[in-house]
């Protein structure tokens, strides 16, 4: 089967349809785009990976016409739009980049009103929506609406990236290496962030990168590409990882294709164990007591709002007698949208080796342990295992 078929045929009705574009820029012989045909269905993440000038950018950008094609047709909801209005199209699809874009001169706010506004939406509409935006990201209207980019930190202005692309609801976003130029903790918590929201949105996405591992993370579906867009090989992400099409791929993903295995799986999938808890209010007799006949050797000290702190033993106990002075600083935590290659890396930091799982408000909710992602790995179909 031709590359660019595998898994197409799992599509009823894409949202989007490329048929043999091609781009080729004034003064070049070699085309950019060469010949790509690819379909996108409605709701699903499209990763587009590959080496750093194969064309998946311009592709994106052709999409949208922000760059328009030599030839070739591009279909959205069953419509072609090769011809239509480039700027009505573009109002219809949110549009994400690497460094934000966003206007310095404009507020946090009025940054994110920006489409709606071009729509003309009444304005207490486009208040109620950016407030309502904000509060999506994770972004407090009252604190935020009225800064400026300025006032943010890479991540955060990242955030209203996000939140300005979502401004209009657009059922479509296109969104290129969008976490690319931030630090990698927050370009964790950030893509965790993203795939919690699109859980709840489904939007169609169309998402560039550069990085297989993020491919592997954030993609219902991949396309692997060569020069000038030609797709080596289009299918899920388990299917890439344990079948490569060729050589090509296999050397793009590189020796540790088998480990990336482990990005396909969550937190949310492992069974949490759940060791002793104690508070601060806890007898230290008691708490000693508990330890002895558990079966874990670290107990989870918690917070009066029930956050972790520390890995408490009955050694930090014997030694101190406070118990908040006790055992080893939790400064690890896993939260459920982290994949289990997050959770590996995350208890091979920690002293106790395992990992706290706190929920969005910080909140305890147990531990995962290398018992239990060995576990979950067991328990994989063949074709997924790791």
């Amino acid at each position: 089967m031709n590359p660019q078929e595998t898994a197409v045929s799992e599509i009823s009705e894409p949202c989007i349809k490329l048929e043999n574009v091609n781009k080729t820029y004034s003064g070049v012989s070699a085309p950019a785009v060469k010949d790509l045909s690819l379909e996108v269905a409605q709701g699903e993440i499209m990763v587009l990976v590959g080496p750093s000038g194969c064309g998946k950018s311009t592709t994106l950008r052709l999409i949208n016409r922000m760059i328009e094609p030599t030839s070739g047709r591009i279909i959205y909801e069953g419509e072609d739009v090769t011809k239509g209005d480039p700027n009505e199209l573009r109002r219809r699809m949110g549009y994400v980049i690497q460094q934000v874009g966003l206007f310095p001169h404009r507020t946090i706010a009025e940054n994110i009103a920006t489409v709606p506004k071009l729509l003309k939406w009444p304005k207490a509409k486009v208040n109620a929506r950016v407030d309502e935006l904000l509060e999506m990201v994770s972004m407090d209207p009252s604190i935020y609406r009225d800064r400026y980019p300025k006032e943010l930190s890479g991540g955060q202005a990242q955030r209203v990236g996000v939140a300005r692309a979502l401004g209009a609801d657009p059922d479509v976003l296109l969104m290129d290496e969008p976490f690319g130029a931030i630090d990698p903790i927050t370009r964790d918590r950030l893509q965790n962030e993203f795939l919690r929201l699109q859980e709840e949105l489904k939007k169609t996405i169309v998402f560039v990168t550069h990085d297989i591992d993020e491919a592997v993370k954030m993609g219902d579906r991949i396309a692997i590409l060569r020069d000038q867009s030609e797709i080596a090989q289009l299918d899920k992400p388990e299917v890439i990882l344990t079948d490569p099409a060729d050589s090509f791929v296999e050397n793009f993903l590189g020796s540790g294709a088998i480990l990336k295995t482990l990005t396909l799986r969550r937190v949310r999938d492992i069974e949490l164990s759940q060791p002793v808890i104690i508070k601060r209010s806890t007898n230290r007799s008691d708490a000693i007591l508990a330890l002895h006949d558990s079966y874990f050797p670290y107990a989870v000290l918690l917070d009066d709002h029930d956050h972790p702190i520390a890995w408490v033993d009955e050694r930090a106990l014997n030694r101190s007698d406070s118990l908040d002075r006790s055992g080893a600083s939790i400064t690890v935590q896993l939260q459920p949208e982290d994949t289990l290659q997050d959770a590996l890396s995350g208890m091979l930091q920690t002293a106790a080796g395992m990992s706290a799982v706190v929920n969005g408000r910080g909140q305890y909710l147990g531990t995962c342990t290398i018992e239990s992602l060995a576990s979950m790995l067991i328990a994989q179909p063949n074709g997924a295992s790791a």
